[in-house]
């Protein structure tokens, strides 16, 4: 009986430990790395025509790295690579926009509980956009600039040390309109977070 009632005491203990939620650190250093799609908003207005054609979306990724300073705030730094925008022309090949970067932001998070929280962020990305022309007709080109980004999210906390994240970024004014062409940047991605 008393085996029985240390056994029943085991198991009560390791099932209460496994549905604890876990704890995120309320600071400390982290890194990670980010993969989604992005869409260039109006990259392809006015890319219209017999044998052209336009495609606005592709992958993107980042890789960054961030200090917690509290449980509602967090600085990042980060490269992120946009993808690119192409069009083609039927017979002539086809010209593509491309914007990489770095990225510095503010996050404020907001705890639900042990596991979950909602974030936003803020910060300023400074890209580099490059138009290479395959077609001959315009005539490759390169620009650089700063411009604001934000956006919102979802965290959820695996363990103590291990995160992810679903979130919407938005990346304003990428490229230079009288040379590579302009756009507004989203991406809806998946982020994978350690903390140190």
């Amino acid at each position: 009986m008393l085996q029985m009632k240390g056994l029943f005491s085991a198991m009560l203990f390791a099932l209460v430990a496994v549905c604890t939620p876990s704890m995120a650190q309320d600071s400390g250093w982290y890194a990670g790395v980010g993969l989604g799609s992005s869409k260039a908003k109006g990259a392809c207005d006015g890319v219209t025509g017999p044998g052209i054609s336009c495609d606005d979306t592709d992958m993107a990724y980042k890789i960054f790295g961030g200090y917690q300073i509290n449980k509602n705030f967090a600085a990042e730094f980060g490269y992120t690579d946009l993808g690119k925008a192409e069009a083609s022309v039927s017979g002539f090949g086809s010209a593509s926009i491309k914007a990489t970067g770095f990225e510095v932001v503010g996050v404020g998070i907001m705890p639900i509980n042990p596991q979950w929280s909602v974030y936003g962020k803020l910060g300023f990305f400074r890209w580099d956009a490059k138009l290479d022309d395959g077609t001959g007709l315009i005539g490759s080109a390169s620009a650089s600039g700063t411009d604001l980004t934000y956006g919102v999210g979802v965290g959820w906390n695996l363990s103590k040390n291990v995160a992810l994240r679903a979130e919407y970024q938005l990346y304003n004014n990428v490229g230079d309109e009288d040379t590579t062409g302009q756009a507004d940047v989203s991406v809806m991605g998946i982020n994978g977070i350690f903390r140190f």
